[in-house]
């Protein structure tokens, strides 16, 4: 694989599970700047290999770079520590705390890599970031709901608040597993074009999604997997044609 520009390049990974192979020969490359999708069946190991890719997951075989940097053998908080975040198929959000609240929180986690015990004393101190939380709150179109708890909110809202939670981190490598799952067609599409604008910010992203639709509007790349190894990989227009993957997934969806 040609590595020019490359700033995110998993390399021969494996993983199993009793014997079973989760994930087998992979060997993918991002481009900076680049929008990179993930596609294929349930069960294809594609959120295996993204918790392989935060340190979740140790691989049996491979490595995983970023930057130049291993991300292998480190743990999740060292790899959030050098501009890598992952946001969650299931929402993994603080429900009792209100939307400001969880979205300060991993902004100063990722600022001082530590918790302390005047942490909440300090975050009513924290005017940039408070600023920060609300105005990325507003973005994702959560502005109206700063100061309600958590817990109130729908599951697509809850998909939101913890992409707001993402993004106020200004991650370089910016990780979304079904970013849209569980929002209402309207909501998707402005989910899309909160993202389109990021990336045309300069921030790298790659997407696990099921929604075509999504796929096709935002990705440059796209890498498809199927019982866990790579089918098919080129650009939107070269994997809406290959055979192999109409096959595997994407089938009526694209006729």
């Amino acid at each position: 694989m040609a590595t020019e520009n490359i700033i995110f390049h998993v390399a021969d990974v494996h993983k199993s599970f009793s014997g079973l192979h989760a994930l087998s020969d992979i060997d993918l490359g991002v481009k900076e700047g680049e929008t990179h999708a993930i596609i294929g069946p349930n069960g294809a190991g594609k959120s295996t290999l993204l918790n392989v890719c935060i340190g979740r997951l140790k691989p049996d075989q491979g490595t995983v770079t970023f930057d130049g940097t291993a991300l292998t053998g480190k743990q999740p908080h060292e790899i959030n520590q050098l501009g890598v975040v992952r946001v969650f198929q299931t929402p993994e959000i603080f429900p009792d705390l209100t939307l400001m609240q969880n979205v300060m929180v991993p902004c100063l986690s990722k600022r001082d890599g530590s918790f302390k015990l005047n942490f909440f004393r300090r975050m009513s101190a924290e005017k940039d970031i408070k600023e920060l939380a609300e105005s990325t709150l507003v973005d994702v179109g959560l502005g109206e709901q700063l100061y309600n708890d958590a817990s109130s909110l729908s599951r697509g809202d809850k998909r939101r608040l913890e992409l707001a939670m993402g993004l106020a981190q200004k991650p370089r490598l910016l990780l979304l597993d079904e970013p849209t799952a569980g929002m209402a067609r309207h909501d998707t599409n402005k989910t899309i074009d909160l993202l389109n604008r990021i990336k045309a910010q300069g921030m790298t992203k790659v997407i696990i999604e099921h929604d075509m639709h999504v796929v096709f509007s935002l990705a440059d790349r796209i890498t498809v997997l199927a019982g866990g190894r790579i089918i098919a990989q080129g650009t939107p227009d070269e994997v809406k044609g290959d055979p192999k993957v109409r096959e595997a997934y994407l089938g009526e969806e694209q006729e």
